[in-house]
């Protein structure tokens, strides 16, 4: 089987609360996670919310990064889907992870775009 692109969905527990709540920082992070992984970054967006939290997008030309913060419970939702072999979705969880001072980790891969030949073009229903 051939994946279009891989997809991964991380949980991440035990942050720091500064850095969830402070939009700037959390924009940083996920541009430098991008970056660290072997991404193309195109821009990026994010919104600080009241009284805590913040969501945002890094796209890049393989896909985007995205996250959103809930400071009050030290815990963030990532998620790092990228296209072809170049990029490294886990290098970019394990990026963010570190950088927002988790206490753990826990991630799964979905493959995205299964084909039995890269060829193979989805049918209709």
């Amino acid at each position: 089987m051939h994946a279009l692109g891989r997809h991964v969905l991380a949980e991440i527990y035990g942050c720091e609360f500064g850095i969830l709540n402070d939009e700037k920082k959390v924009e940083e992070i996920m541009v430098n996670a991008a970056l660290a992984a072997g991404a193309d970054v195109r821009e990026s967006i994010f919104h600080k919310f009241s009284p805590q939290g913040v969501s945002g997008v890094v796209v890049i030309s393989e896909s985007h990064l995205a996250v959103h913060t809930w400071p009050e419970y030290g815990y963030a939702a990532v998620d790092v889907f990228t296209c072809g072999e170049k990029v490294s979705p886990w290098e970019a969880c394990r990026y963010v992870a570190s950088e927002l001072g988790a206490a753990h980790l826990n991630a799964t891969e979905v493959h995205r775009g299964l084909f039995a030949d890269p060829h193979q073009k989805a049918v209709n229903l």
